[in-house]
């Protein structure tokens, strides 16, 4: 990290960092456990020698146990990032499309990427990255209400069923729940691989701290980022 000009910003709560990391493990338990429970890959079958899964306590019905668990908790980890949410304006850079920024930024950023210019402008979260980041929380709506909408059907449960239960209908059967709840799942690790990538390299390329904002809450910045402003908390502002 270079020295001298570099001025820090405060982005990121205890609790946005909290969900991030519960969310990573979450997410790992959760794409194996369940690409697992889709092709049964370690269960022996009938006439042929147990296989690693069964020998080692690993049967199905504990794959499944630990994917259903998982899940539990990811969807509780939301209430951090809630509060988060409200409390740190850090916590709040979402796409704000409605603004001549955002698609300036949009543009700026992409021309970056696609190495047509040597630097985008200094931002605290570019568009694009806000963009990514609201269509996973989208994604994982999907895979909360399909993963649900199929688990009370194997744990019958008057509450999900009120719930979940009608999306098997809305959504023709419970094979198509299941086909949107797989290829969600593969668009999430497809998300977590260019996000990985990306957070490294601008830390290569900016040295602004982009990996370890996530552990510190903090990046550096050479220049006054454009969304400088979103770290002012409206709310407070409006208060005094």
């Amino acid at each position: 990290m270079r020295q001298g000009a570099m001025k820090p910003y405060y982005l990121f709560s205890p609790w946005i960092r909290i969900f991030h990391w519960v969310m990573v493990i979450c997410v790992f338990i959760l794409f194996v456990t369940g690409l697992y429970i889709g092709n049964p890959f370690f269960l022996g079958t009938q006439g042929m020698e147990p296989t690693f899964a069964v020998t080692n306590g690993m049967s199905m019905e504990m794959i499944r146990y630990i994917h259903f668990f998982t899940a539990y908790i990811l969807v509780i980890s939301f209430i951090p990032r809630i509060y988060g949410f409200i409390i740190n304006p850090g916590d709040r850079l979402l796409p704000k499309p409605w603004t001549k920024l955002y698609w300036t930024g949009i543009m700026d950023t992409q021309l970056h990427y696609m190495f047509l210019r040597s630097k985008h402008r200094p931002y605290l979260r570019n568009s694009l990255a806000r963009s990514g980041y609201l269509a996973v929380y989208f994604m994982f709506l999907i895979e909360i209400i399909t993963g649900f909408a199929m688990y009370y059907m194997v744990e019958p449960n008057r509450f999900l069923a009120k719930i979940f239960g009608p999306f098997s209908n809305w959504l023709v059967n419970e094979y198509v729940v299941h086909l949107i709840h797989h290829f969600v799942a593969w668009f999430i690790i497809l998300f977590v691989i260019v996000h990985v990538y990306m957070a490294i390299r601008a830390d290569f390329t900016e040295k602004g701290g982009e990996v370890s904002s996530m552990f510190s809450g903090i990046k550096y910045m050479e220049e006054e980022p454009d969304d400088a402003g979103d770290l002012i908390d409206t709310k407070k502002c409006k208060a005094k």
